[in-house]
């Protein structure tokens, strides 16, 4: 469990790569453990990871209306972070992580049947000039 800056910026870059892997339900296992501890003023970007990764995990099992629950819940975290948090770009993380659940926000059905399409999965790439963003 992380107790200091180094722990916490291990699991969240643990969970950054878990995430590119597309192992949305291990990123979110790291991220909330870091979410667990940490009581600074970036736990609801956190909070907005871990349910960045648990739509993208719904949304790659079929589970597309608890996708779109969860993703909209994580934008809502996100966006309060924007343009850029902890060496994210914000604004082009979350115009990729729309394109990616275009279908399912467009889609007015109650049990749509929607595929994730991989080549629009976003990823997570850190800029380092970034790093300090968002803090508060």
């Amino acid at each position: 469990m992380p107790h200091d800056a180094e722990s916490g910026d291990s699991l969240y870059l643990q969970g950054i790569r878990f995430f590119n892997d597309c192992e949305f339900f291990e990123a979110h296992e790291v991220w909330e453990e870091l979410w667990t501890e940490y009581r600074g003023p970036l736990r609801r970007y956190y909070q907005g990871l871990i349910q960045a990764a648990v739509a993208l995990h719904h949304f790659g099992n079929g589970n597309v209306r608890g996708a779109k629950k969860v993703y909209l819940s994580s934008r809502g975290y996100l966006d309060d972070f924007r343009p850029a948090c902890q060496g994210l770009d914000l604004e082009a993380f979350l115009a990729q992580y729309e394109s990616c659940f275009a279908d399912v926000l467009a889609s007015t059905e109650e049990f749509p049947r929607i595929v994730i399409v991989p080549d629009l999965i976003p990823e997570i790439h850190l800029d380092p000039a970034l790093a300090g963003a968002g803090e508060a």
